[in-house]
Formats: structure tokens, sequence, C-alpha cells
């Protein structure tokens, strides 16, 4: 497998990276199935792997620094902090307070000393940018992490974060880990070329859209909504739902395409966001070993610019299907005082 850099950082890592975000209770609870799909990805050229620490509330760390006991130094190992990990205040966020306990923990449930990649994983409000980059950059210096990035941030302020570091003296966000595939490429219109300008690496997610690309559903097909997914989220597979119908519709066109270049459609999806030039390395995320032996079977798929014409037709450049689940919302949208005068100086006389 070949490798990239990782933005400016000059850690060389493989394109595809190991998610981990199903193994543990919330995925597959089997520790050893999951070692033993950590050492197949490592022996099958696959360096990077990517876990956070509420993933299983701190079992996928756990598992995976288990599994990493003796390879710990042949791994670019990537783990991300901000959700709460306990009830009441300061038990998650991006402040300094909540990040240095943090770190902590997840070293000790990792089993190592450093941590290649330390990642934000979702813009704070509360807690101004300068506080978690100065914090982070303390960890950088105290060689608990290599370097860090953020998750699912907005452009505005992955570029508010650049001008702080800069202004402050201060260590940048070096990557970004944004939600990206054939159905949900919102992200091209302002967060990739942003990424791009500034030099980062990008670790795309969900590249096979929540299961959409996975060719288990289908227009012509009624979705078991008992098991799996759609039982966590039926109203994503309702249907009678617009968004699910524009899904549905997209997914056929697009298996097409896949028939007509002699692959499957999760092998022509999980190609689709290495083709980007922004883009360092795509996530997937196994829950079993049969899901990663079917992602390693299309890592020689090459799109050509025709096959990536054809995806434009069906799903044009920076739109999006469906809105990626998970994806930020800044208060500016989800709290409604902050865009409504008082009632009493809303008209104009």
């Amino acid at each position: 497998m070949r490798h990239r850099v990782l933005g400016g950082t000059g850690i060389e890592v493989s394109p595809y990276c190991l998610g981990t975000m199903m193994f543990g209770f919330i995925g597959n609870p089997d520790h050893d199935e999951c070692a033993r799909i950590i050492h197949t990805a490592l022996d099958e050229g696959i360096n990077f792997v990517d876990t956070a620490d509420m993933y299983s509330a701190g079992e996928s760390e756990t598992i995976v620094g288990k599994a990493l006991k003796g390879r710990r130094d042949d791994v670019v190992l990537a783990t991300k902090v901000h959700f709460p990990m306990e009830e009441g205040p300061n038990r998650g966020g991006n402040s300094r307070r909540w990040i240095v306990r943090a770190v902590e923990d997840s070293l000790r449930r990792l089993g190592t000393d450093w941590i290649d990649l330390y990642q934000v994983h979702r813009p704070d409000h509360r807690t101004d940018v300068e506080e978690t980059l100065s914090v982070l950059t303390d960890l950088v210096h105290q060689g608990k992490i290599r370097a860090f990035g953020c998750s699912t941030f907005p452009a505005d302020q992955i570029v508010e974060a650049h001008h702080v570091a800069d202004r402050r003296g201060l260590q940048r966000f070096r990557t970004e880990q944004p939600p990206y595939s054939l159905l949900a490429r919102g992200v091209e219109r302002h967060v990739l070329p942003v990424t791009e300008r500034l030099g980062m690496g990008v670790l795309t997610w969900s590249p096979l859209a929540s299961g959409f690309l996975t060719g288990r559903y289908r227009k012509d097909r009624a979705a078991d909504l008992t098991t799996g997914r759609p039982a966590l989220h039926p109203d994503r597979f309702d249907p009678s739902a617009p968004t699910t119908t524009a899904k549905l519709e997209a997914v056929e066109r697009l298996v097409a395409v896949a028939r007509e270049l002699g692959c499957s459609l999760p092998e022509l999806a999980i190609a689709f966001p290495l083709a980007h030039p922004a883009v360092t390395s795509v996530i997937i995320g196994p829950r079993t070993p049969e899901q990663l032996r079917a992602a390693l079977k299309g890592r020689s798929v090459v799109l050509d610019d025709a096959a990536l014409d054809r995806i434009d037709e069906i799903v044009p450049p920076g739109t999006d299907v469906y809105q990626p689940d998970g994806v930020w919302a800044p208060p500016s949208l989800t709290v409604p005082a902050l865009r409504r005068r008082p009632a009493g100086s809303r008209s104009a006389a």
C-alpha cells in the first residue's frame, strides 16, 4: 500500500485508515476478533489507526491498545477528545481543564506513552479556540502527542484557529477529519479548499454514507428496520422520506457506474474520496473481518476522469444528497434567540 504525507507533519500514512468506532459494545464486543481485524489491517499495509475516547465509552481505545502491543512503533495512532465521558459539568468539551485529564485517560487506555495525532472531535462554542490550541501546544512540547488536528470543523472555524495560532505563536491544527462520500460532497465547497490552502492533512469519515453505499439498500428492496443501522435510526431509512428517496435514486445510478468499472459499489465509494487532491486518507470502519476484507479488495480501484464526470452528473460537486449525521451546527442555527430581534423591534416602522 502506498503512503501519503499527513499535512506538513512529515508523518507518512497509508491511504486507508482503520477506523475503530465499531469496536466495543456499540458494534463488535469481541475483543479478540477486533484485535484480529487490526492485525489483518496492519499485515495488509495499513499503518494508520483512528479511534476516539468516546467510542464505546473508552472500550475501543482499550481494544486498540491491547492489539498494538509489540507493534506500536509501526503504527500512526490517532484518537480524539471532546464528547462527555461522564455525567456532570467539566467532563467534556475543549477546555484546558478537560483536555489535560482526557489525554492521560486515553494514554492509559491505549497503553502508550504518546499519541501521534490528537484530534478535537467537534468545535466547542463555550471555549476560546486559543485556550484549546494552547493546551494542545503544551502537550506537544511535553511529548504526549506528536501533532494535533480537528474533526468536522466548518471552514470558517478552521481559518480562525489558524489565524489565532499565528498571532499567538501557538502550534496549529495539522489535520481535519470531515464526512465525505459520494452522497455527501458538501465539504468540497469550502472545507477541502481551505485545508488545501493551509497545507492540512485530511482524513475523511463515513465513505459508505451510513450504509447506503454498501449495496444493501436499494429502491426495489424493502429495508429491514429491525436490525443494524435501520433499527438504531429508522428515520434515516424511512422509505416515505424525500431524503431517503433521493439517496436510493442516486445509489441506483452509482451502481451502474460501479458495474461499468468492474467494481462493487462499496469499492467505488471508498475510492471516491481518495481521488480528491486534498484528501490524505479515507477512514474505513469495519465491524467484522469480512467487512475489512471487502474494503481491502478495492484498494487498486482507479477512478478515471470519465468515471468522475459521471459521478458529478449524479451528485454535483459541493452538494449533499443528505446531511451527514453528527455534523456540528453553530449556535446561530440551533438557538432561535440568536437570529431573532426582540419582538418589539422587528418592524421597519
